[in-house]
């Protein structure tokens, strides 16, 4: 007898479901937008899980910053702004040595 193949839980990988789609998904509506975890789950369809993991490889690679703390559109609850883009990074504290 065949299987199923809507059963097959495979298809979600299939589906562009995997690690790989979904940092790089993250990463380019980051690039374009400031926006909390909750208002990049809506837009894209990512688990907030998976982002704030996502968030946190990213932010040690150095290509993702908090912008600022405010309260979210969506949920109205405190959160970090988060973006992608280097132009929109906050300015280092520390000194520059050279």
């Amino acid at each position: 007898m065949m299987e199923n193949q809507d059963n097959n839980p495979n298809k979600r990988h299939r589906q562009g479901n995997n690690k790989s789609t979904q940092l790089k998904t993250i990463f380019i509506y980051l690039q374009n937008h400031i926006a909390t975890a909750t208002m990049v789950f809506e837009a894209t369809g990512i688990s907030q899980k998976c982002i704030t993991r996502y968030k946190r490889d990213l932010e040690k690679l150095g290509l993702l910053a908090e912008v600022k703390r405010q309260r979210c559109k969506i949920t109205n609850h405190w959160a970090w702004y988060i973006t992608t883009n280097p132009k929109h990074f906050p300015k280092s504290n520390q000194l520059k040595l050279f």
